[in-house]
């Protein structure tokens, strides 16, 4: 049977700077979600990168004495590593300055340009040069950028311009007949009042006041400007060519999936769109804009002295508490935070609490009443039948919130059922079975609900926690890993010998 197709992206860092541990959020949510749908068995391919054109980079690369693509080459290997620190799943890492992407870019351009979505125009008005955005005295009156709160400085050059009035309205009505286009529904509601019902600008797509850029090719003055080389990266790496696509880009487009902060939701949600329409190309089924992660509620900045980094917390904790935190802890559409004495407390009181410690009682008790092997005579009680009941309806209910992106309430059910388990073990009290007469049956049924209910929730755990859930698999003698083993309880077979108790999760005693 053919597996369908999910394509997904994340957002492309901008190679700039290092990327701190907000920036790092949302690699590894996307992540969590390539995962979870392999896991379901799709055909999941899951792209991210880096953006390395524009002034910002130019700039950078002046101010440490190096060419840009030097700076841009050493600036996208540390992404990298820190994307693989975080043990991330990604099928393709793209870089715009790759020579492919340059040449279909200056293609797509050149199409917009002859067919008349693209014309020649003097732009005046107010610049970013860290967001690389303009903005109206209207959309901007204190003078600091909407953005990133930054002062704005006057510009006039000539550029090119994308006509994006031109597709407003079938943009408008694409938005209201698609629910599902735009996640969460606060972030469609910003981006029609905000900036569809007053009217669109057109777009400036070059720029001839600096060099390093993909050049138009009919106009040497002329750099391709970000929103045409950076967002169209998600057609031109799966083979998207003006002049004949490949069989990839026909398989993958379009996307099912494009994760991405909301700070640039009206880039993915605007500009994007209506340049996929100009190309004559399907939207993508779904751009989630998730929120931010601050540092005790404040943004992170360099200067304010309060960035942490992901590498350097996966040093001190350990990648899947790292990881753990970062997926809990963000809520679906509002701003998390994070401190490292948030993590340690999160990662004591639910890692090492309540999953570390159901795992080592139950094997420990597992080891010391039947020398670790497992059984089920199936001598089951009321109390039984509701833990199989919360254990085999879990894996659709975690599907269900991963389908809407509410990664924080997925896991969240699977707390809450390792919760419950606990609690099972306080109510049957196996230790008192143990001394009973003629209650080793019942024991072992207890016993067996335990080890098949942690199966269950390490296989739903594989896509936020990998190396634990693989840990403890290991240690059950897991033999099943699909989709459909962690919809059916029983699959444990009887005489099935597990390993011995190890420590999980160690507390975390802060220094």
């Amino acid at each position: 049977m053919t597996k369908p197709k999910f394509y997904m992206t994340t957002a492309i860092a901008y190679a700039s700077t290092k990327p701190h541990i907000g920036n790092t959020y949302e690699i590894v949510l996307a992540d969590a979600i390539a995962r979870f749908k392999r896991f379901e068995g799709y055909d999941v391919y899951f792209q991210t990168g880096t953006d390395e054109h524009g002034e910002k980079i130019e700039l950078k690369a002046k101010e440490a004495g190096m060419n840009p693509q030097e700076y841009v080459d050493k600036q996208a290997n540390e992404v990298k590593n820190i994307w693989d620190v975080m043990n991330t799943t990604y099928d393709n890492f793209v870089r715009t300055t790759d020579k492919m992407h340059e040449k279909v870019v200056q293609k797509i351009f050149k199409k917009l340009y002859d067919q008349g979505d693209i014309y020649k125009s003097e732009y005046e008005g107010l610049y970013c040069t860290p967001c690389e955005s303009f903005w109206t005295e209207t959309q901007a009156p204190n003078g600091t950028c909407p953005d990133c709160g930054r002062p704005l400085s006057p510009k006039k050059e000539e550029s090119y311009f994308f006509k994006l009035s031109k597709y407003q309205d079938r943009l408008e009505k694409y938005i209201e007949e698609h629910p599902d286009f735009i996640y969460p529904e606060s972030r469609k509601n910003e981006m029609i009042n905000n900036f569809l019902k007053p009217g669109l600008q057109d777009l400036c797509v070059s720029r001839s006041s600096f060099k390093w850029g993909i050049p138009v090719t009919f106009d040497d003055k002329h750099v391709i400007y970000v929103w045409i080389d950076a967002l169209t990266n998600y057609i031109t790496f799966i083979g998207y060519d003006p002049d004949g696509s490949t069989e990839q880009f026909n398989k993958l487009w379009p996307a099912d999936l494009q994760v991405i902060g909301k700070d640039i939701i009206r880039f993915h949600t605007i500009y994007w769109p209506i340049i996929l329409m100009a190309l004559d190309l399907p939207l993508p089924k779904t751009v989630y804009g998730h929120p931010w992660l601050l540092f005790d509620n404040d943004k992170m900045s360099k200067s304010k002295g309060n960035v942490l980094y992901a590498d350097d917390l996966v040093k001190e904790f350990g990648v899947d508490r790292v990881r753990y935190y970062l997926l809990h802890e963000i809520p679906y559409a509002n701003d998390g935070s994070i401190t490292k004495e948030l993590l340690i407390e999160k990662s004591n009181n639910d890692l090492s609490n309540i999953l570390g410690n159901l795992v080592t009682r139950t094997v420990s008790m597992a080891n010391k009443y039947f020398d670790g092997v497992i059984s089920n005579p199936k001598v089951n009680e009321e109390i039984d039948d509701n833990l199989i009941q919360s254990v085999s309806t879990l894996a659709d209910e975690v599907s269900r919130k991963m389908d809407e992106c509410k990664v924080a309430e997925a896991i969240d059910l699977i707390m809450n059922v390792l919760k419950k388990c606990n609690k099972y073990i306080d109510e049957t009290t196996p230790w008192a079975l143990a001394k009973g007469v003629n209650k080793e049956d019942r024991l072992k049924t207890v016993i067996y609900n335990l080890i098949e209910s942690i199966r269950i929730c390490a296989l739903l755990l594989s896509a936020f926690i990998p190396e634990t859930a693989e840990k403890i698999l290991n240690n059950i003698c897991a033999k099943s890993f699909d989709y459909s083993s962690a919809k059916t309880f029983g699959l444990t077979a009887d005489n099935t010998k597990i390993g011995s108790p190890e420590i999980i999760f160690e507390r975390i005693v802060e220094k």
